[in-house]
């Protein structure tokens, strides 16, 4: 079963109760949580604040990406503001290995990132720590970027990594994800899928927005 995590980054925050609730009534898995400091990517966006907020709204799990500097320093603070799954990004931590054993250790699923531009090749000492590994399939700092269809090579190779070294890894893709393209990446072995626009910009709605994403992948 293909697990869609629609991101808030996409909805309307003077809505946002609402709809995250239509959001689960329509089908979603989890909740994904863009985690920006104008630093490490291009944009601000929300801390751990927000999760804590919303984490009164749902029981569905919460996913948080930490695109920021010394992500390390937050671990723990999005682990008590109720993130269930938390990702940092190997380019800009020397230290990943650390981060994500702390991640572990506090009881959170650890997720490793990879920019467009990273070699899968950098897995490989990080994947026997980590539960999944997310594929940026844009460059990241802003929501509703056109998705980068060379990433699907790199997909392919993480997946035959992961199978030839007999780890229960999953892999994830955020990024421009759409009706047109899930098909594609769910067969290049994504299990886990981000989606803002096309769930909360969806023309006819959140619900229907999640369930067009599930018919393109019989899912």
């Amino acid at each position: 079963m293909t697990i869609i995590s629609a991101s808030i980054l996409s909805a309307d925050f003077t809505h946002l109760e609402d709809q995250m609730k239509e959001a689960e009534r329509g089908g979603v898995d989890h909740f994904h949580f863009d985690i920006m400091d104008g630093s490490f990517v291009p944009n601000i966006t929300m801390g751990p604040f927000v999760l804590e907020s919303v984490r009164k709204i749902t029981d569905l799990p919460f996913d948080a990406h930490l695109m920021i500097e010394h992500p390390d320093r937050f671990v723990e603070a999005f682990i008590q503001a109720g993130a269930n799954q938390l990702a940092v990004h190997i380019e800009n931590n020397p230290n990943v290995l650390r981060t994500v054993q702390h991640i572990r250790h506090l009881g959170c699923s650890p997720t490793v990132v990879l920019n467009p531009a990273t070699p899968p090749e950098h897995l490989s000492a990080i994947l026997p720590f980590v539960d999944n590994v997310l594929v940026m399939t844009v460059n990241p700092g802003f929501s509703g970027q056109v998705f980068i269809p060379e990433m699907l090579p790199k997909i392919r190779k993480i997946h035959q990594m992961i199978l030839e070294s007999h780890l229960p890894v999953k892999i994830q893709v955020d990024g421009g994800i759409n009706v047109q393209n899930i098909a594609q990446v769910v067969n290049a072995g994504v299990e886990l899928i981000v989606a803002a626009t096309a769930v909360f910009k969806y023309p006819q709605g959140i619900a229907e927005g999640i369930k067009a994403l599930r018919t393109s992948i019989g899912k």
